[in-house]
């Protein structure tokens, strides 16, 4: 086994450990900022820091190198241009999307922190930084990336090969649900996240042993020499 083939198969099961990362971190979610006491007491905590820095950062990376095993493996075969391009996005989507979870990281606890010492102002403070319009159109833009980028990446995944498809519907399925629970129904995310982890598991042993399908037209192209060459 070469170097890079080692390298490839290590980096599949960045996508199990993303998937685990999403569960974890959604487990419990902030209140609501109509309740500010709540909401300042939950952001300063230890559990939303080490959320947002050792699942929600730290995922965004894992996803990208995922996603760069997975096209590795499907770049031989005939779904390669599926999988570049959901690559792509699923780079820039994470990268905007480890922006936002920098903002939450940061500026938050703060905000909380000086709200609980009596500081004035923070709810207006906090709607005009931690949730002002620049982090909504870089976390919705972002999130809306990403989905598609599920979907492709998980289309290429599902066609390159009859017993990888159910794991590329999966992927494909999984990832827009944990951002749709997001915003609609909380409680069932991190489910959808833990049940990303066994999806990608399962596509981190399977890829592998599967040999790359010719790229369309390969077969044609290979008759036409082979009949060629018995003339």
């Amino acid at each position: 086994m070469s170097t890079t083939d080692r390298a490839l198969r290590a980096g599949l099961w960045a996508l199990p450990a993303y998937g685990v990362l999403l569960g974890l971190s959604t487990v419990t979610h902030q209140p609501s900022i109509d309740d500010f006491d709540a909401y300042a007491e939950y952001i300063t905590t230890d559990v939303f820091l080490i959320s947002h820095l050792g699942a929600s950062i730290l995922g965004t990376g894992l996803a990208i190198l995922g996603a760069v095993a997975v096209t590795g493996y499907l770049v031989r075969g005939r779904t390669a241009g599926a999988a570049i391009t959901g690559l792509v996005l699923t780079t820039i989507a994470n990268v905007f999307m480890a922006a936002a979870f920098g903002s939450a990281t940061f500026v938050q606890p703060g905000i909380g922190r000086a709200h609980l010492a009596g500081v004035p102002g923070m709810p207006a403070l906090n709607d005009d930084t931690a949730y002002g319009p620049a982090f909504f159109a870089t976390a919705l833009s972002a999130s809306f990336v990403l989905m598609v980028a599920a979907i492709v990446l998980g289309v290429a995944i599902a066609r390159a090969d009859h017993s990888l498809r159910w794991a590329g519907v999966a992927y494909a399925v999984l990832i827009p649900l944990f951002v749709i629970t997001g915003f609609t129904v909380q409680p069932a995310q991190p489910v959808a996240g833990f049940l990303l982890a066994a999806a990608t598991a399962a596509l981190a042993v399977r890829l592998p042993r599967t040999p790359p399908a010719a790229p369309r037209g390969a077969g044609t192209l290979l008759g036409g020499r082979s009949g060629d060459q018995q003339r």
